[in-house]
């Protein structure tokens, strides 16, 4: 994998991905296509089970390009250029396999867009994270009005939102928009504790699961009860839940083959 503005390892069953535009990491419409891009690979590449999302250098992403934005020249280029950011972050929130975004510094505008998008987040004891579009005369384009308000309730992401308020490491953990905050030295170790637990379990498994939260959170409770229970039957007779089974009632651990 050859990207100019992505960063790619892949090892454990891991892919740890960094954002690589400095000085900011700016979201720029290439480093978007080339988002695009990997995603499929990575959704298609069967020795990846998991995905880590960071930035290059010190911090996650600054948020859009701000330089892009002053260059639109009507309302159709902006809502392409919305529009596209958007297909981007919902084909990383609907694949199939899991990914933790490692915040590890600012993380504004497009950057927590990017990581609300993302299923996980830890974040660095050093991190700022906000939307700040509403000091330029703009708003979030990129999902951010939609998912701030799904993640830490319409009340405080209206505040954010309207204010553009920036919040640190510890009010973002006390109001649910990261699940967890470690030391800036450990931050990629600490998420790839959490990736490894999750190399072990079946890819099946994960990707039922990961449809079953996507899709229910996005419908009343019977409903998403419904889907519940298709994604719990689509794993009936595969390999991995025979395995995960018999491994059970043989007091041992399964050994899954993604199958």
């Amino acid at each position: 994998m050859s990207y100019t503005y992505l960063q790619v390892e892949i090892a454990e069953k891991i892919a740890t991905v960094s954002l690589n535009n400095p000085p900011g990491n700016s979201l720029k419409m290439p480093l978007l296509q080339e988002l695009d891009r990997l995603l499929d690979e990575l959704h298609a590449n069967a020795e990846v089970k998991v995905v880590i999302l960071t930035g290059a250098g010190k911090l996650f992403a600054s948020g859009a390009d701000i330089d892009e934005i002053g260059k639109l020249t009507s309302k159709d280029q902006a809502k392409e250029m919305s529009a596209f950011g958007q297909k981007v972050f919902l084909k990383l929130e609907n694949g199939p396999k899991p990914v933790i975004a490692a915040i590890n510094g600012f993380c504004l505008g497009g950057g927590l867009e990017l990581a609300m998008s993302c299923h996980i987040r830890v974040a660095s004891d050093r991190a700022l994270m906000g939307l700040p579009e509403i000091s330029l005369g703009i708003i979030p384009g990129f999902g951010g009005t939609q998912r701030l308000p799904r993640i830490v309730g319409a009340s405080k992401a209206t505040e954010m939102i309207l204010a553009g308020d920036q919040v640190r490491s510890e009010e973002a953990l006390a109001i649910g928009l990261v699940s967890k905050v470690v030391p800036k030295d450990t931050l990629l170790d600490e998420t790839r504790k959490i990736a490894l637990k999750m190399t072990s379990k079946s890819s099946l498994g994960m990707a039922q699961a990961l449809q079953s939260i996507a899709k229910g959170l996005q419908a009343d409770m019977k409903t998403a009860c419904d889907i519940e229970s298709t994604c719990f039957s689509n794993l009936y007779g595969s390999h991995d839940m025979k395995e995960g089974v018999s491994a059970f009632l043989e007091k041992r651990k399964p050994v899954f083959q993604d199958r």
